[in-house]
């Protein structure tokens, strides 16, 4: 296996493009200090606010993972958004589905490369792989988002945030 893709590895303004259609922002942090908002720690994105905090080596999945919390999320938990994203179950999966989805707009990425990547970090779904799950389990991950307005029927994010 390879190495998980990191924020270094990939174009970062893209990234910063597609984070920012979700007003939210991106605030790199210098390699070796903590990242402020990181729930897990080590090199895991953090999120305070309407902030995505990441470092050179923060993974591609992580930092999908956490922007992607913060689109599902209700607009008053957003409010009050500081290191624990929370959420149910139904968002958490919705939040697994949209990262790969949203890897398709990342140049280099791609839902492949971000469901390998899952897979290799640890992320563990009943089939056996993200993939598996993505395309074999995940309709009520889908259905989820489509009620909250996230994506359409075809997959496609309308680039909304969760009212």
């Amino acid at each position: 296996m390879q190495p998980v893709l990191v924020f270094q590895d990939i174009d970062s303004n893209a990234l910063s493009t597609l984070l920012s259609t979700y007003k939210l922002h991106m605030t790199v942090v210098n390699e070796g200090l903590p990242i402020p908002g990181s729930f897990w720690g080590d090199a895991e994105a953090g999120l305070i606010a309407d902030t995505l905090y990441i470092r050179p080596d923060t993974p591609v999945h992580s930092i999908l993972h956490e922007a992607c919390h913060y689109i599902c999320m209700d607009a008053k938990r957003r409010a009050q958004l500081d290191t624990n994203a929370a959420g149910d179950y139904d968002e958490e999966n919705a939040v697994c589905y949209l990262q790969i989805l949203l890897a398709g707009h990342l140049p280099g990425v791609g839902k492949q490369r971000i469901m390998q990547d899952m897979d290799e970090w640890g992320y563990s779904f009943r089939l056996g792989s993200a993939a598996n799950w993505f395309t074999q389990d995940a309709e009520d991950a889908k259905n989820w988002l489509i009620q909250e307005g996230i994506i359409n029927d075809t997959d496609q994010p309308t680039f909304n945030l969760r009212y």
